[in-house]
């Protein structure tokens, strides 16, 4: 099989996508491995914002997952189904929800995705906020949610800047450690870097894959319209 083309044995219910970092461009390689998925025959696929911080009413992110599939907002998203918890403040979820009143709670997020698989959003792609270290609550890391779950896997968005190598080695360590599969690496190629650097980053990784872990799939994200 093409390793930029998507593997389609055993595809969970429920993949979250992370970053190595913030803005590096989570929600555009939702779209894409969205995208890709129905291409491939997973017609219901859709995306969820695990939490969303720094806009009102309806999410930012979830928003441009639609522009970019070219569909309207659904139901599910004009309902807040797709986004349980949203924050005025743009900071780290658990900072957010404190100058907003509130906190987090991590049932709610579960209870907001066994909805939507129960409605037959199937595979749905969670995103993220901000790097896997991200605080969800005072006492909770958003890898260490991901990690309470069964079988958990991921999709990690990386890209050609300085230092993403390092980045991208030390969130796979993280997951690897907790039991998380990583099932996907996105390489983000926006915004475009020194080519040199991104040729070689590109090629590193790839070799890093096929050496320490064959079953993820390294997929190149191309430049969005």
């Amino acid at each position: 099989m093409d390793r930029n083309t998507t593997q389609q044995s055993s595809l969970p219910d429920l993949l979250y996508v992370c970053g190595i970092d913030t803005d590096v461009g989570k929600t555009y390689g939702t779209a894409f491995l969205i995208r890709t998925l129905r291409e491939a025959g997973y017609s219901s696929c859709t995306s969820m914002k695990l939490v969303q911080t720094g806009c009102h009413e309806i999410s930012e992110d979830i928003e441009t997952h639609r522009r970019l599939l070219g569909e309207p907002l659904s139901a599910w998203d004009r309902q807040g189904l797709t986004c349980p918890y949203l924050y005025s403040y743009p900071c780290s979820p658990h900072l957010a929800a404190r100058m907003d009143g509130g906190e987090i709670d991590p049932l709610r997020l579960d209870a907001a995705a066994k909805h939507l698989l129960e409605l037959g959003a199937k595979p749905l792609l969670v995103e993220c906020a901000g790097g896997l270290m991200v605080p969800l609550t005072e006492q909770l890391l958003t890898i260490d949610y991901i990690a309470q779950h069964e079988k958990p896997q991921i999709a990690l968005v990386t890209n050609g800047k300085l230092g993403s190598i390092n980045h991208t080695l030390l969130s796979i360590d993280a997951c690897l450690h907790r039991g998380i599969e990583v099932r996907y690496l996105i390489y983000n190629v926006y915004p475009e870097q020194d080519e040199t650097i991104e040729r070689e980053t590109i090629a590193y990784l790839q070799g890093w894959l096929k050496e320490h872990l064959p079953h993820c799939l390294f997929m190149q994200m191309p430049l969005a319209d």
